[in-house]
C-alpha cells in the first residue's frame, strides 16, 4: 500500500495513514492557497521517498526527489517537513568484552588524518535478535570511503572465526596501514592479532568506554539498525544474510553520505585507486 484508500474496509483509514507515517489531518488536509498547494505537493513528492526510504533526512530527501526530476531546494524540504511534523526514522552499547589477561594496544587515530582508501580500517561485532536467539554481525569497513569491505554472520563469539574474516578481507583488499578495534577480548586474542602481526599493520584500539574512538563503525551499526533490520524484523537466519547483503550493498553503492560530500562509498574507493594508478602511468 502506497497510498489511502477510503473504500479499502479492511483497514481504516485512521490505520492507512499510520501505516504510511501520516497523520489522519495530513490525510484530510486541503491547500487553502497556491503556496499551501505546493508545500502540499511536495509534501507528496517526500512521502514518496520516505515509503521506500524512511530513515532519510530532509538533505537525502531532497537529493532523491532532484533525482527523480522535481525542482525544489533544501531549505524548502527542511520546512514542508517540518511543517507537516515529518521525521526520519532513527544502536546500544557494544557487546565486547574485554579480557584482562589480553595485551591491549593504545589509539592511534586521534587527530589523524585520514587521506586515502585503506589508510585506516576498522571493525566490531553487533548482535542482531532472531526468534531462535541472538546472532554476530561483523563488518570491517574502510575509514576513508566508508566502504563496507567485508561482513558475516556468526552463530558464536569464536575469535577463530573473526581472525579468518579479517585474513580473507586482506587477501581480498590488501592491507591497511592501521587496523582499529575495541578492547573486546575476540579483538585481543592471540589469533587475531597474530593476522595484524603477520602482515605487518599497525594495531590501534580504542579507549576503554570510549565507543566514539571508532565512530564509523558505530554509525554503521546505527545505519544498519534503523534503516534495515528494525524495519524487516528477520525471523530466520537465511533472511537476515539475504537482507544485510541487500542493504550493504544499497549502503555502498547508492546510500547518499553526508559525510561524503552525498558520495557513495563505492565512488570514494574506487575512483581514488584509478586516479592514483593514471597518476603512477603518467609518472
Amino acid at each position: 500500500m502506497d497510498k489511502i484508500d477510503p473504500a479499502y474496509k479492511v483497514l481504516s483509514i485512521s490505520h492507512q495513514c499510520r501505516l504510511l507515517g501520516i497523520s489522519r489531518s495530513q490525510y484530510y488536509y486541503e491547500p487553502s492557497s497556491g503556496h499551501d498547494e505546493k508545500d502540499f505537493n511536495l509534501l507528496v513528492k517526500i512521502k514518496e521517498v520516505q515509503i521506500e526510504y524512511p530513515f532519510y533526512g530532509y538533505r537525502r530527501i531532497w537529493r532523491e526527489i532532484n533525482k527523480r526530476c522535481g525542482d525544489t531546494t533544501e531549505a524548502t524540504v527542511r520546512r514542508v517537513m517540518r511543517r507537516f511534523g515529518i521525521t526520519a526514522v532513527f544502536p546500544g552499547k557494544n557487546l565486547s568484552k574485554a579480557c584482562k589477561y589480553h595485551k591491549k594496544y593504545p589509539y592511534l587515530l586521534r587527530n589523524k588524518v585520514i587521506r586515502y582508501p585503506n589508510q585506516v580500517w576498522s571493525t566490531d561485532i553487533t548482535y542482531i535478535k532472531l526468534p531462535t536467539g541472538n546472532v554476530y554481525l561483523m563488518a570491517i569497513i574502510d575509514w576513508f570511503s566508508r566502504k563496507v569491505l567485508s561482513w558475516r554472520v556468526f552463530n558464536t563469539m569464536d575469535a577463530l572465526q573473526y581472525a579468518n574474516l579479517l585474513r580473507e578481507t586482506i587477501e581480498e583488499y590488501g592491507c591497511p596501514a592501521i587496523f582499529n578495534t575495541d578492547q573486546g577480548s575476540q579483538f585481543t586474542s592471540d589469533v587475531f592479532i597474530k593476522v595484524l602481526v603477520d602482515y605487518n599493520i599497525q594495531i590501534s584500539m580504542d579507549g576503554k568506554d570510549r565507543a566514539l574512538d571508532n565512530i564509523r563503525i558505530e554509525r554503521l551499526w546505527r545505519s544498519l539498525k534503523y534503516e534495515d533490520i528494525y524495519l524487516k524484523r528477520y525471523e530466520t537466519m537465511k533472511d537476515l544474510k539475504t537482507g544485510v547483503d541487500a542493504y550493504f550493498n544499497f549502503y555502498n553503492t547508492a546510500r547518499f553520505h553526508q559525510s561524503l560530500d552525498y558520495n557513495v562509498p563505492d565512488e570514494m574507493y574506487k575512483c581514488f585507486q584509478y586516479n592514483e594508478l593514471e597518476r603512477k602511468k603518467a609518472a
